[in-house]
């Protein structure tokens, strides 16, 4: 008989206190892991899970960065630009940097001005 391994908990929804479906589609986890390099070609029943769960815990994170950077502002809603703002803010987030930089580039409006804004500060603080 098979014993409940280290992950059974989050096969059930154990860590979030959750039960159910997943919140995140499993076969589009499994796909993108698939497209991350030739080399990968199988994969476990277990690791689209833990995929699931890592990308929950990152965006309740990211939110929550997002959130500050929104109260500062005195507002109740999330913008783009707090997310933006988030990111450069945090060192954990740099490899998002160019990712939101980009997006808001194509953005009309003074959005871009913003975040370049915010961005030339970060820049010249990590300069000096």
């Amino acid at each position: 008989m098979r014993q409940a391994g280290a992950y059974s908990g989050l096969l059930c929804g154990g860590v979030s206190g959750r039960t159910g479906p997943h919140s995140l589609p499993l076969a589009r986890i499994k796909k993108i892991m698939k497209k991350s390099g030739d080399d990968v070609k199988m994969i476990s029943g277990e690791a689209p899970i833990i995929f699931s769960k890592a990308c929950e815990l990152f965006i309740e994170e990211l939110t929550r960065r997002s959130w500050i950077m929104a109260i500062q502002g005195k507002r109740r809603t999330l913008h783009k630009e707090d997310l933006t703002s988030a990111v450069i803010a945090t060192d954990l987030f740099d490899f998002l940097i160019t990712l939101v930089s980009n997006s808001d580039s194509h953005s009309l409006g003074g959005t871009t001005t913003t975040t370049m804004e915010v961005e030339t500060i970060y820049q010249s603080s990590a300069t000096t």
